[in-house]
This record gives structure tokens, sequence and C-alpha cells, in this order.
């Protein structure tokens, strides 16, 4: 039976961090669409500007064109904001949500030619998103009613982070660490180099880089003395010697299903109370008979970093003179 996780990362939600990491990315988006508005060069959606006019109002249905998770709806209203084209959103779905095919996620109101300008702005967020809850949840559902869980990683996106691993909450996935100062995550070059420090050439073994951590933890990083502490092993050997150390989570390197069930007979019988984390070479074919090893936690890179964005579309409805 796997543990029940008594300790785990910060879980990511939408929030005043969220939002401000995508008005950042909502400035380039504008200036990569619309020009830079203090250089000289050419500015603004140049065929609607030829072809729209401003008085003419529209109202638009962004809508699934194939089944889906849907992530990134709350970075909608602050897009309109941001624009100052005078749009408002009404949405017709939530993050989280499972949506079929001609689903609508919302509708959209104001003048036409602001909706024009900012119709592929919105799509290519929500899209990336939604494909990232999408292809989680796959996984999620993959491995339902093994008590394991799915998480993420730190291969995202630059500057997307955040956003993109709310996106794995929105599909029913968990985060791993954050950042590099979110938690401890001993590998392989941890302890090839950290031995150079004390100019003995000898690398770390994993209990005495586990035990070296913690007391950093405690010594000079107080703020952090409850952060996680996590180590990468590649063999079951490595794991026998370094679970007395008693880290949070060991990380099992590449491992097939058959040595998973090992290294959890093994933890179970020297540490049942550190976690097990299976990474590397996790596909949607094999992830459910690593979930049944019984590790209790599986990373998976491909949330983030191959999620194919989910295709949806924006029907535009009639036009209609503003009477102004």
């Amino acid at each position: 039976m796997p543990n029940q996780q008594k300790k785990d990362f910060p879980q990511l939600t939408w929030d005043d961090r969220l939002e401000a990491d995508w008005r950042w990315l909502l400035t380039l988006a504008l200036v990569e669409d619309l020009g830079d508005p203090t250089g000289t060069g050419p500015q603004g959606d140049v065929t609607t500007l030829a072809l729209v006019p401003p008085e003419v109002a529209g109202h638009a249905a962004i809508v699934a064109r194939q089944a889906g998770v849907v992530a990134g709806l709350p970075a909608v209203g602050p897009t309109f904001r941001e624009t100052g084209g005078g749009l408002t959103f009404h949405a017709a779905a939530a993050d989280g949500d499972r949506v079929a095919p001609g689903v609508e996620l919302g509708r959209i109101e104001g003048p036409a030619a602001a909706i024009l300008t900012v119709e592929r702005l919105v799509l290519n967020l929500l899209g990336r998103l939604s494909g990232i809850a999408t292809l989680t949840r796959r996984y999620v559902d993959a491995i339902a009613g093994t008590g394991a869980r799915i998480y993420d990683t730190r291969k995202t996106t630059p500057g997307w982070r955040r956003l993109e691993k709310y996106a794995v909450r929105c599909g029913g996935g968990y985060n791993h660490r954050e950042a590099l100062f979110a938690a401890v995550l001993i590998k392989d070059n941890h302890l090839a180099l950290g031995a150079e420090r004390e100019g003995s050439g000898v690398r770390f073994s994993p209990a005495e880089a586990v035990g070296r951590a913690r007391r950093w933890l405690q010594q000079e990083h107080r703020a952090a003395v409850e952060s996680m502490v996590e180590i990468e092993v590649d063999t079951l050997e490595q794991l026998e010697a370094v679970l007395p150390a008693g880290p949070d989570i060991v990380l099992l390197d590449n491992m097939a299903p058959p040595t998973l069930r090992e290294a959890v007979a093994l933890r179970d019988r020297i540490r049942p109370e550190v976690e097990l984390e299976a990474s590397g070479g996790v596909e949607l074919g094999t992830v459910r008979a690593m979930a049944l090893s019984g590790v209790e936690r599986i990373s998976v890179g491909a949330l983030t970093h191959s999620a194919p964005a989910l295709d949806l579309g924006l029907d535009m409805g009639p036009g209609r003179v503003r009477p102004w």
C-alpha cells in the first residue's frame, strides 16, 4: 500500500504571482504582434486597421476544436485589461473542466477590431496551457486506482514555468519543486563535484550528501529547514545505502517496473516512511506498470516539454455599428 504523502512541495493555484507572470509575458507578446510602441517601425494590426471600422462592435466565442482539459481562463480578463481595447469576457467553462469538440470556453464582447487584434494571442495562451492540462489528464487517468501521483518537472518553457505548472494542476497532476531555491535535489553531479570544495577529490556517498544537505539547511539557510531533501539513485545498491540517512524522497532514475518493485520492497524493509519517485523514460504506455510497482510518485518531463497545444478556435458573430 503506497504511503500517504505527509510532506510535499507547494502546489500552485491561480494567484497574483501567476497573473504577474502572465503580464510580463503579455508585454512581450504584444510587442511581437503589434510592434514596439516606443519604436519607429510599423505598429498595430495593419489588416484590421485597413478593413474594420473602429465603431463596429462584435462578439466571438472561444470554441474547443478537439476534446481536452481547459487551463488558463483566469488570464483572459487581465489580457483584455492590459490591451485596453474595451473587451469583456464571459467564461462558459472553468480551468480543469473536460470539454468536447464544439464546446464554448467563453464569449468575448466589444469592438470587433480589438477582438481580431488579440485573437491569436489569447488562443496561443489557452491552447498551450490547455494542451499541458490535457496531456497531464491522460497520464493521471492511466494510473487511476494505483495510489501513485503524477508530478511535473523543471523542464518548462523559460518564463512560463509557473503558468505551465499551474496547467499540470488543472489536469490533475502535482507540482514538483518550483525552482532550484525551493528544495534540495541531489544528483550524481552533485556527488561528484561537491567534494571539490574540500579538495579531497573523493565523491560524496549518497548518505553523506543527504546529511550534509540537512545540516546546511539547519545552519546556513534557516528559513528552509522544512525544505524537502530528495536524492537521485541509479541502482538498488545506492538505494539501500542512502535509505538510513532518511531523505524525504529517493528518485529512482530509469528503472524498469521489475526493478521498481524491488526498490519498493527494499524501502519498505529499511525506511518505510521514505517516498519513492520513478523518473526517466516515462511514457503513456509504460506509466501504469510503473505505478503498480508501489512507488508514490512518477515525474514526467513530457507534461510540459512535449505537450501539443489544444486546438481552439475563435468564432466571430456578426458585427454591428455601436450607437455612439
